[in-house]
This record gives C-alpha cells, structure tokens and sequence, in this order.
C-alpha cells in the first residue's frame, strides 16, 4: 500500500454515525533490530525488528460526538483526570492524520487515557499511547466506512500510528513485527508495520521480557533529539547497512530457533545503538553504571548456567531480559537474588510476548 491508499475519500454523512464510544488497548514493544535515524515524515532510516509486549499497555476510550462548526477539538483526560500536558502531543497527532482522516473535523473527542505501568516507570509510553490513539480512530473510521477489510484497519492504523510516535507502528498486530522496507520481508513498508510472515520457531513462541528499571527519571536526551544526530553521523551509512544486515540472519534464526545466535544479534544491536549515541556529536551516554554491572552479571549467569538469557536495551538506561518462558524460574531467582538491588528502588516488571492492540467491548 502507498501513502495514497491511506486518504479517506468517501462522502461521511454524519447524521448516520453521530455520536459513541471506543475503547482500545495497545501494548507497548522491544526492538531487538533497532531503528536510529529517521527522514521525514517519521520514515526510519532502516529497518526494524521488534517483539510486541503484552502487559506494558496503554488502554484508551475515546468518546465521538458531531459538532457544528468543522476543525480539531479534543478533551484529555489521564486517568479521569485533565491532563494539560499531554495535549500538545495530541494536538500534534490529529493534526498529522487530518490529511488521511479528514472526518475527525466533524466530531469533538473526549480521550481517556491510563497506562498498566507507572507513569514514572521509566517505560516510554509514546508506543503504546499513539498506538491506542490510531485503533480508536480508525474503529472512527469503521463505523463510517463498514465494507473496510481487517487488513486495511490493521495497515492504516499502522501507518497513523507511526506518524504519532515512529515505534508505535509496531505495537498493532502480531507478536513479532518488522517496520521499514527490506528485501527479505514481503509486503515490508516504511510506511506502517507488518507481522512476521514465517514460521516462528517454537523455542521463541514464548518469550518472557522482565525490564530492569535502573533508571525511572527522564532522559537527558530525547530519542528526537537522538534520531537527528545520525543525520551528520559518520557511521549512519555503516550502522543503517548493519541493521539490514542483522535483520536478515535475525530472520532466519528466528525460523530455525537457533538461540546462541539470537542472543549474538540482539546483544550486538543494543549495544551498537548506544555506542550509535556515544560516537555522534555532541555524543551522550544514556547507559548509567548500574546498567553496566547488569550486564556483566547477566554474561556471568549465562557463562555457568548455560541458560539462554539475554538483553537488549532501548534508548535509555533500563535493561530488558530475554528468555524463554520454559527457564522463567531461574530467571526470576537470579533477578530478586543478583540484579533488583541494581534497579532504582528494585523495581522491575515482568512481561512477556503479547500479540498487539485489542478492543475492548
């Protein structure tokens, strides 16, 4: 699909869907082939590879009523409460879409909107908001529009999404996605995100993901910020033929189960982001001391346990761990015994492979 098929070109006759409510939850995701580096209009600079989470989740109800006079008007509240900072990023979201969705004009929103995590978790919450926000238009959408396929809802939520926040793209469908073009996947799309088409094997089918929170404050440096110093990067060029190159074995050993080699990829690829973040200019470390020991604790296990654990990192200092469902009991006695006194006052969460948005009735 192209940027043309995603522009509502039907007449809306309001007086048929006037007025309602939607509520959606969409979970937030890890990449495990990172994307660093995007053109504009939120198109990333490489290709992405990432596993949707399942108990990270931002849950939104959305509230539609037809108005009189045309243009984009909103209320939002954060857990039943008006939450004046978050606007902006909404005002900025509606007014990115209203080219694709020209119908949200005639209608005044009231959001509603609260997370399963902690706001001070130090989990983004932009993948999971923005993507909540998209199913909830585009189920808008729907009820004026009911001939549209389930693959169109799920490609043009997708697509909307991403222009919210790039990530969210991935947080729709499927447990696994891949956003960004690359030959090896078909129907991949700079433009939205798509499942995994192959068969997964079974040794990943099951992952858990338990997120370290080593630091729950904000970042002093957004990813924004971060994604624009790879514009004058000297290793962009080499980093973005790196990440085709990672996604590709990463693909053929998510098909082969090959766990050694999984963990090669995805400890490779959280660590040359950052090392991405340390070479720019002016360069920023994002990793704090804690998050060093992590690691080094976690090669440790690894090494006598023969366990395949994991890490991976996004753009911050809060470790996520990889593992197979089937080892989750040494896991967890290896985290509360070794790694939650390295975490900011112990805090970690527990999660695992989950299978994208879902409305609920």
């Amino acid at each position: 699909m192209n940027i043309q098929d995603f522009i509502f070109k039907q007449e809306v006759d309001t007086s048929k869907v006037m007025q309602g409510v939607f509520s959606w939850s969409a979970p937030s995701n890890i990449a495990l082939v990172k994307y660093w580096g995007k053109k504009e209009n939120q198109i990333p600079a490489n290709p992405s590879l990432s596993f949707t989470l399942s108990n990270c989740k931002t849950i939104t109800t959305m509230e539609y009523k037809v108005k009189s006079e045309k243009g984009i008007s909103f209320e939002l509240l954060f857990e039943g409460k008006p939450k004046e900072d978050f606007k902006p990023k909404v005002q900025k979201f509606f007014e990115r879409i209203v080219q694709y969705c020209p119908y949200i004009e005639n209608y005044h929103f009231v959001i509603d909107t609260q997370n399963t995590f902690p706001h001070s978790s130090g989990i983004a919450s932009s993948a999971s908001g923005m993507a909540a926000m998209a199913v909830n238009v585009m189920s808008l959408e729907k009820a004026i529009y009911p001939e549209m396929t389930e693959e169109y809802f799920d490609a043009k939520a997708s697509f909307l999404a991403r222009l919210g926040s790039g990530s969210a793209c991935r947080s729709i469908s499927g447990s696994i996605v891949v956003w960004g073009e690359h030959k090896g996947i078909v129907n991949s799309s700079d433009l939205y995100g798509v499942p995994f088409g192959d068969t997964v094997h079974e040794n990943f089918k099951s992952y858990c993901d338990v997120i370290l929170l080593v630091d729950k404050g904000e970042k002093k440096v957004s990813s924004t910020v971060g994604h624009e110093l790879m514009h004058n990067h000297p290793f962009a060029q080499q980093r973005f033929a790196q990440a085709h190159e990672n996604l590709e074995v990463l693909k053929q050993v998510l098909i082969s189960g090959d766990q050694e080699a999984f963990i090669k990829i995805v400890e490779s690829e959280a660590l040359t982001l950052h090392a991405m973040m340390m070479t720019s200019m002016p360069y920023f470390i994002l990793m704090k001391p804690n998050t060093l020991q992590i690691i080094e604790k976690i090669w440790d296990f690894r090494a006598k346990t023969s366990i395949p654990l994991c890490f991976t990192l996004d753009a911050g200092a809060n470790v996520h761990l990889l593992f197979p469902n089937t080892d989750k009991d040494f896991v967890m006695t290896f985290v509360r015994q070794e790694l939650s006194d390295l975490c900011q006052n112990q805090h970690f969460i527990e999660d695992r492979v989950g299978f994208g948005s879902e409305r609920i009735k």
